[in-house]
């Protein structure tokens, strides 16, 4: 298994894994690793809130969960919320993000990681509504949106040249409400 993956694994290992389609198995030297979320917990619903105390500590569970993970490249959106949300990682790994625009970001969000060096790590910190478009943008499969309720979710890509984006769904921090999930769910 890559150490890399392997090392995230193991950071994982107080996630719960949500059932996968894929199973995880060996992943070649060159493979990318995209790790996708939503931003945390907001203080309020408007255009461009800053995280609320909840957010923040789903931000310090993320620098946690990542920490033994080597994080090289941290793309996020140009609300704060993201920005928030990937800081204490980005810090911690001394990588500075790159802001990308949400609305209709996707294609960019998947050139930018396509153009990082093969065997990169890369987090992308996006929206309930952008990051199953950034998915698919890499090649992964269609998964829907998240729920307005939904902040745990955990998204892994495995990107290896001449095959095809591999998916796996885990969880961090806090967990959601049962709730959380009765919107239209993942597929």
């Amino acid at each position: 298994m890559n150490p890399r993956f392997q090392r995230l694994m193991q950071a994982a290992a107080c996630l719960f894994l949500a059932a996968s389609p894929l199973a995880v198995s060996p992943l070649a030297a060159q493979a990318s690793t995209v790790i996708l979320v939503r931003h945390g917990e907001k203080v309020d619903e408007s255009s461009d809130p800053d995280l609320s105390e909840a957010g923040k500590a789903r931000a310090q569970a993320l620098r946690r969960v990542l920490a033994d993970f080597p994080v090289q490249r941290v793309f996020v959106t140009n609300y704060k919320r993201t920005q928030q949300t990937a800081a204490p990682t980005a810090e911690a790994a001394r990588v500075a993000p790159s802001i990308i625009p949400a609305r209709g970001g996707a294609p960019i969000f998947a050139d930018s990681i396509r153009n990082a060096p093969a065997g990169s790590a890369v987090l992308v910190v996006g929206h309930s509504n952008t990051l199953s478009a950034i998915i698919e943008a890499l090649g992964g499969p269609k998964i829907g949106d998240l729920c307005d309720k939904e902040y745990a979710t955990l998204l892994i890509v495995e990107l290896r040249a001449g095959q095809p984006a591999r998916l796996i769904r885990a969880s961090y921090g806090t967990p959601d409400a049962a709730e959380a999930m009765s919107c239209q769910p993942m597929k």
